[in-house]
């Protein structure tokens, strides 16, 4: 095992993220890399693949989702996730069981049965069988017309069940939103892997695009277990390397570390500055975040712990402030807000990046007028 540094290991992560490269040609690609990208918030996972494939946009995005190049569903941890097509049914072979368990009480609370889901998967699938779709919406009322109740949450959980069990997926763009459709039907060829295989390909891509990365953190992103985990290593082989970290051992794929080593750091990655979205997976995307957040700021980027993640900056390899936006008709306004003053190289990377953001959204980009107010830390008591 290779010591390494800090240092070392944030690079390792930026390359792994598409971030500290040429980045990927589209959307697509980046997708397919990192696995799973977190994507409750649509917005902001459409920046999320834009800014690790430069020059794309979010009509883009949203055309790799209407032709079906990219999935949005539930593949773990309850959160819908942008994922490839070919993987989405190996990944829900290893978490359903284990996702639904969870769910028992609350589908006691909500008096959902096994009937009601029987009821609900055949009502639906007769009515976009054949390659139509539905909105949420409109298939609450369809339900309701059928005798289904979806008042207090039952709607959403019977959806959840039906894309848990490979019935239902999101798919093209209906309204300001995604519309229903069955799974068959919009990704009729998948991958299929044996279960240990399955699991040793879970922690290869997910180490691709997040590495390096320990036991704990691959653990926690597909909500597994340790023994899944230690299966996962053991069959993926010489696919996989690790490094040890001021004592912890972190895994990489072995692509990756040759990449590393291959590709020496250079002045204008040690200035890069990355204005990434909330619940990016530079951050959220592993168990422990001290290495890459000051636990002094972790207040700031989700505010009282209620679960949403703010935009953040990122310099040389760690969160540096968070940004919010406001928009219009033609432009996006970005206000930054650095934890500390930012140096000029930082202040010219941030102007082109807000410009690269609104380039992606198809407006105009410009950083706040005045003077850049440094966000405040979280005060300790």
């Amino acid at each position: 095992m290779t010591v390494a540094s800090v240092a070392d290991l944030l690079r390792f992560r930026l390359l792994a993220q598409g971030l500290e490269d040429e980045g990927e040609r589209t959307p697509q690609a980046v997708v397919e890399r990192m696995l799973a990208v977190q994507a409750q918030d649509f917005g902001a996972a459409c920046w999320a693949l834009g800014i690790r494939a430069p020059g794309t946009t979010q009509a883009d995005v949203i055309a790799a989702l209407d032709a079906g190049d990219i999935i949005r569903s539930w593949p773990m941890r309850g959160t819908l996730h942008f994922v490839p097509p070919a993987d989405l049914r190996w990944m829900l072979s290893i978490t359903t069981e284990r996702m639904l368990n969870g769910l028992t009480l609350r589908h006691r609370q909500l008096e959902l049965e096994t009937p009601d889901f029987a009821k609900a998967q055949d009502v639906v699938t007769a009515a976009i069988a054949g390659g139509g779709s539905i909105g949420r919406a409109e298939l609450m009322e369809l339900w309701e017309a059928h005798g289904i109740a979806t008042a207090g949450q039952r709607g959403y959980h019977l959806i959840y069940w039906l894309a848990q069990n490979g019935v239902l997926c999101w798919g093209p763009s209906y309204k300001t939103q995604q519309a229903l459709v069955l799974l068959d039907e919009w990704v009729p060829h998948s991958r299929e892997l044996a279960h240990d295989e399955a699991l040793a390909e879970f922690f290869v891509r997910y180490v691709a695009g997040h590495g390096p990365a320990t036991v704990k953190d691959f653990v926690w992103w597909t909500k597994g277990t340790v023994a899944g985990a230690k299966t996962a290593l053991a069959v993926a082989g010489d696919r996989l390397t690790s490094i040890e970290v001021d004592g912890t051992e972190y895994w990489l794929t072995s692509e990756l570390a040759s990449r590393a080593v291959a590709r020496p750091r250079t002045p204008s990655d040690k200035n890069a500055l990355y204005m990434l979205p909330g619940f990016d997976e530079y951050l959220i995307g592993y168990q422990n975040r001290d290495l890459v957040l000051d636990p002094e700021f972790a207040n700031v980027i989700v505010p009282g712990g209620n679960g949403v993640f703010a935009p953040i900056l990122v310099s040389r390899g760690r969160v540096a402030g968070t940004w919010k936006r406001t928009t219009n008709a033609k432009r996006v306004t970005v206000d930054p807000r650095p934890f500390a003053p930012l140096s000029n190289a930082e202040s010219t990377r941030i102007a082109r990046s807000v410009k690269a953001y609104g380039r992606f959204l198809g407006l105009t980009g410009e950083v706040a007028a005045g003077e850049v107010a440094a966000a405040e830390p979280a005060r300790r008591g």
